[in-house]
């Protein structure tokens, strides 16, 4: 069972690299760590079971926070329309995006970060995605606002990139241009 002991923390260099390709099929180790790190995110939405364990709530995870330099990632939440996104994902990679912007009004957190950084971080608002799923199968999903908030976080990790390298420096609350928020009717 991954815990908050097994989730690598801001400054690791791991966090910095850019994750390389699973081989696939997957083997059955990766399948078996994708299928952790999906569990880990279901035990931290889950009030009992976080308490127990201390963990803090997470809606995604990407390989690299648990050490593993591999392109892999782990999502589970509602989006604000109820549509409902809970997969592991082998080598993700967005095939496009819309120019129009988007952002969370109350900004981003990590687990990987144990401070709270405060600012807008500028997303694509739609962005298309094609991956192969935890039963192997290609997928492509179509997302917009705050599904496409979350999954462009994950792949960003794959990236060696962190949330808060987008917030302006000068002015973290500096609306991004052409974005309006995701979490805001």
């Amino acid at each position: 069972m991954i815990t908050m002991d097994d989730i690598v923390r801001e400054g690791n260099p791991i966090l910095e690299e850019v994750a390389k390709e699973v081989a696939l099929p997957a083997t059955e180790q990766d399948s078996a760590t994708l299928h952790e790190m999906l569990e880990f995110l279901k035990n931290s939405q889950d009030q009992e079971i976080a308490e127990k364990y201390q963990l803090r709530p997470g809606v995604g995870i990407a390989a690299p926070q648990i050490g593993l330099s591999k392109r892999m990632i782990a999502i589970h939440f509602e989006d604000f329309d109820g549509n409902f996104y809970s997969d592991g994902l082998f080598n993700p990679r967005i095939v496009s995006h819309s120019v129009e912007k988007t952002f969370l009004s109350s900004g981003e957190g990590c687990l990987s970060v144990d401070r709270e950084i405060q600012g807008y971080v500028p997303r694509y608002a739609r962005i298309t995605v094609k991956a192969i799923n935890l039963a192997g199968e290609p997928i492509k999903l179509r997302l917009r606002g705050y599904a496409a908030v979350v999954l462009q976080h994950e792949i960003d990790h794959l990236n060696g990139l962190m949330f808060y390298d987008y917030i302006n420096e000068n002015n973290p609350f500096l609306k991004p241009d052409n974005a309006k928020p995701c979490d805001v009717d």
